[in-house]
């Protein structure tokens, strides 16, 4: 019998990458398991689906509590949806920072605050935010993604500050360089897309780049209900990218 059998957890942004595969990961487990997504389409078999988009806190209030009386009630929130962007500060736009933002970091808090009078009724209750190496590395041409990411960091701290007490745990898992279908679509439009994965692969000090089933098994492991005094940390899955320095 598994640790998770029977236990309710939301996954946002699982329609596709990390999040698909975090899905997966917790139903293989035993957990039953809503998906919230801009989109109902191509959902991972024997999850719920809800669709929201995360700039409107009327639709993801009402997203995260109709996944609550569909589950049941809800354990865990894996906080995964999010967007990329590309360039320094003068790449972006006022437009473009405001999206991001929005997306990326209040959507989080949003999801968040809807979730959290389900989580106070568990005994298991954990959210897991989805950050990125990003957030503590100077990675070039990404000014606003870094940005979003750094204050997604720091909200996991202070969230696993104010619902400690409660009995919520908040921990972030932050992914180096991920092989997901996103990044498939961005090699494509090289010229060299071998010489391009390659490169890629090689940035990590294990030679490959993560696989999203790794990211996916971190964020069953920050979420753990049998290790209750795990929160407010942050957990690397990155191929050694932030810490190792490897002579090849």
């Amino acid at each position: 019998m598994s640790a998770w059998d029977g236990l309710r957890v939301v996954v946002t942004g699982g329609a596709s990458g990390i999040g698909r595969a975090t899905a997966e990961a917790f139903l293989a487990a035993g957990a039953r398991v809503a998906i919230l997504d801009v989109t109902a389409d191509d959902l991972v078999a024997n999850a719920v689906g809800v669709t929201a988009d995360l700039r409107d806190r009327a639709e993801v209030t009402a997203a995260i509590d109709l996944a609550a009386e569909k589950l049941g009630g809800i354990d865990v929130l894996v906080n995964n949806a999010g967007i990329s962007a590309i360039g320094t500060v003068e790449s972006n736009d006022d437009a473009e920072w405001a999206r991001v933002l929005d997306i990326n970091v209040v959507g989080m808090a949003r999801a968040s605050a809807a979730a959290l009078p389900h989580l106070r009724q568990s005994s298991h209750a954990a959210i897991v935010n989805v950050c990125s190496i990003a957030a503590l590395n100077g990675l070039p041409d990404r000014a606003l993604y870094s940005a979003s990411k750094g204050a997604v960091l720091a909200l996991t701290f202070a969230m696993a500050t104010d619902h400690v007490a409660e009995g919520v745990r908040v921990n972030a898992v932050s992914p180096g360089t991920v092989h997901t279908p996103f990044v498939d679509r961005m090699l494509a439009r090289f010229d060299d897309p071998v010489a391009e994965r390659a490169a890629l692969d090689a940035r990590q000090a294990t030679g490959h780049m993560v696989s999203p089933a790794e990211v996916a098994a971190t964020i069953l492991f920050a979420a753990d209900p049998s290790l209750p005094s795990l929160t407010g940390a942050n957990l690397d899955v990155d191929g050694g990218v932030t810490r190792l320095r490897v002579r090849r």
